[in-house]
């Protein structure tokens, strides 16, 4: 497969930008959770604040009523 029929598969055909569409996600998403984890790495002694959230403390919020 040369050039430009690889650059006429993305960029000519619905499958070769769902290709070029999915990459980026997978890209994107990749780089959101190599920052996250060296963002919780560097802040590790940090403690939390009452204005903190997080997506897996939703359990210890239903009894403080």
């Amino acid at each position: 497969m040369d050039f430009g029929a690889l650059y006429d598969f993305l960029f000519n055909t619905f499958a070769g930008l769902g290709c070029l569409v999915g990459l980026g996600l997978v890209i994107s998403v990749l780089a959101c959770v190599i920052m996250e984890r060296r963002t919780r790495k560097q802040f590790v002694d940090r403690e939390p604040d009452e204005d903190d959230w997080s997506f897996f403390d939703d359990d210890e919020d239903e009894g403080k009523d």
